[in-house]
């Protein structure tokens, strides 16, 4: 099951950071990822950018490297509004996201299996526009079932 208190519906941001920083700090609050998780993240997003287009819906799933985390764990947020993440493909292309996906990853073992289980969600659009719609965080998470870490 994932954790209610990590997924935030209706966020309001301006920038990627905000949203990474907003997302990492509920980790750290619950001791899921180290102190060094947030920066390392948004370190990392500015040489290796997480941005996706999938079809005209964009996501984003930025990460670090285990050794940041304690525990792992995914948080969403569902944004009132998109904020620019660079994409993933093509970091000179800005994509205007609505989904992010922050993902602590303990067990690289376990990263191959949970990207495996995004990737099944975000081929669905139908599902994306659900979760982003979701109107309380049981539904987001009943909808991310197969999220569950």
């Amino acid at each position: 099951m994932l954790d209610l208190d990590l997924l935030v519906l209706g966020m309001e941001a301006k920038t990627s950071d905000e949203v990474i920083t907003h997302l990492g700090k509920l980790m750290l609050e619950k001791q899921y990822v180290k102190d060094s998780y947030v920066d390392a993240v948004l370190t990392r997003e500015t040489t290796l950018p997480t941005g996706l287009s999938i079809g005209n819906f964009y996501v984003a799933i930025p990460h670090t490297d285990s050794n940041h985390v304690n525990q792992s764990t995914i948080g969403l947020a569902a944004l009132k509004k998109p904020v620019i993440f660079r994409s993933m493909i093509n970091p000179e292309e800005k994509l205007e996201v609505e989904l992010v996906f922050l993902l602590a990853v303990k067990d690289p073992a376990l990263q191959v299996k949970m990207l495996k289980n995004l990737m099944a969600i975000f081929q669905n659009k139908e599902l994306l526009m659900k979760i982003k719609a979701a109107e309380s965080k049981e539904q987001a998470a009943e909808l991310l079932n197969c999220l569950a870490v």
